[in-house]
């Protein structure tokens, strides 16, 4: 009997590097060729039920802990893309869009590899790009996208480095900032100085006269996140040199962006470390303003570090995190909590991400239901982005963050709320496309499956919530 590797390969391989060991260790702990771990590790190959009890007792863990995969994920992206008009006449069902995703996941990916290749030459009547050439930028995005994802954004080595590092620079000064200052000085050489930037410049490195300029626009917190980077791309360079090199990430504009999204991990860890922060996730009951004043951090700094707390025995929540412009972009998605995240879209009007929009500054708390019957508890707040010169434009963006309900009573966001209450809960679905919700008044477009049935003497409110 066999295990389909795409469930376990990305689970084998953070195993893997949190015990810092090598491919070639691990092979020859397990009697298998380094090569073969390599095809496991990329979904390439299928696990033998004796292999996988193996694994399993080398790390010490369960084997259905490996074997519980991300499918679900898989198998809501594929019914997302299959909800395009240009699957209309195929008749293909949720149950089959599943069977897809669970007996061959690899086959399911290139079938979305597939279709936002086919997405991106649609929006921009683009070539497509030959052996070899740069994969467009769009799908680089996605592919990080999958990337932290199959990694449940958690870096060991990066948190390693940052906690090595951070004793030295918490040390230096009597602030983060004055101690990260003096470090960048002894250690590299490297004067910070404000200085009036070109605009859309928020940092640069002149090797020549040894500075670090930061634009004196900058709030403090950013300034100082923009340092942590530095220090990551300088001090954790060959790390992240090593978890990009082993990513299997597509050529082009991926690894560049793969080494940016990794700075930037470093830089969190670096001025929210892991065991002081996830203290205080527990001891503050995830209020995330409180804990940005205490580790001087952002709103949406703090969110986003709160999706790595994945360490085996000191882990965090399992959380998702959405974020959207208004117009409905969605620029970062990941999901730890089980919600799917729309991967070619903008998600239902009904998050409270979009209705964060309506109060600004204000957090938006939610019990949502998708039509599954899982219910979630979200929380969403804007955010606004520009420098402080009078007149800049400013960019309005939602942050949602959330988890499955039953993690709710662990968030400060919960007090008052009735989360056994029917009423309370929203209900929400991925998209239109792929929503059985025939009732919502919301649609935006009619259901994939379904055609319409009008009646010129009667107007609906919705012209899609009248369906066959």
């Amino acid at each position: 009997m066999e295990v389909s590797a795409g469930r376990i390969g990305g689970r084998i391989k953070r195993l893997r590097r949190q015990k810092r060991l090598n491919q070639a260790d691990l092979a020859q702990a397990l009697g298998i060729s380094p090569s073969y771990l390599n095809l496991i590790e990329h979904n390439r190959r299928k696990v033998t039920v004796p292999l996988l009890f193996a694994i399993a007792g080398h790390f010490g863990v369960e084997p259905g802990e490996l074997v519980d995969g991300d499918e679900g994920r898989l198998a809501g992206d594929l019914m997302e893309a299959f909800g395009d008009d240009l699957f209309a006449d195929s008749d293909l069902t949720n149950l089959e869009i599943r069977d897809l995703a669970h007996a061959n996941p690899a086959a399911a990916r290139a079938v979305l590899l597939l279709y936002d290749r086919y997405r991106l030459l649609a929006s921009n009547g683009a070539a497509a790009p030959m052996p070899g050439e740069a994969e467009p930028f769009h799908l680089a995005t996605d592919a990080i996208s999958d990337f932290l994802q199959s990694n449940a954004n958690y870096f060991p080595g990066l948190e390693d480095s940052a906690e090595r590092i951070g004793g030295d620079i918490h040390g230096s000064g009597d602030t983060f900032e004055a101690g990260i200052r003096t470090y960048l000085f002894n250690v590299f050489g490297l004067d910070v100085q404000l200085a009036s930037l070109p605009h859309g410049i928020a940092r640069q490195l002149d090797p020549a006269r040894r500075q670090i300029l930061l634009s004196d626009l900058l709030p403090a917190e950013t300034a100082n996140f923009l340092l942590a980077q530095q220090v990551g791309q300088l001090a954790a360079g060959a790390e992240i040199a090593e978890i990009v090199q082993e990513s299997g990430l597509p050529d082009g504009d991926a690894p560049a962006l793969a080494r940016n999204v990794l700075s930037a991990y470093f830089a969190a860890a670096l001025i929210m470390p892991y065991a002081p922060f996830l203290k205080a996730c527990r001891d503050f009951r995830y209020d995330i303003e409180r804990i940005g004043r205490r580790f001087g951090a952002s709103f949406e700094q703090v969110c986003h570090r709160m999706t790595t707390l994945q360490r085996k025995g000191a882990s965090g929540i399992p959380l998702h995190l959405v974020r959207t412009d208004i117009a409905g972009n969605i620029s970062k998605r990941f999901s730890l909590s089980g919600i799917h995240i729309p991967r070619h879209s903008g998600a239902c009007p009904r998050w409270n991400v979009y209705a964060a929009f309506l109060a600004p500054e204000r957090i938006n708390v939610q019990v949502s239901q998708m039509p599954d019957a899982q219910r979630y508890f979200c929380i969403a707040r804007t955010i606004t982005k520009g420098d402080y010169r009078y007149n800049a434009p400013r960019r309005y963006l939602s942050i949602g963050l959330g988890c499955a309900i039953h993690h709710a009573r662990e968030m400060i966001y919960s007090d008052g709320i009735d989360l056994s209450n029917d009423q309370q809960a929203v209900p929400i679905g991925v998209g239109c496309r792929i929503c059985p919700r025939m009732e919502c008044g919301q649609r935006a477009h009619p259901p994939a499956d379904h055609r319409f049935r009008l009646d010129e003497n009667t107007r609906p409110e919705s012209l899609y919530a009248r369906m066959i």
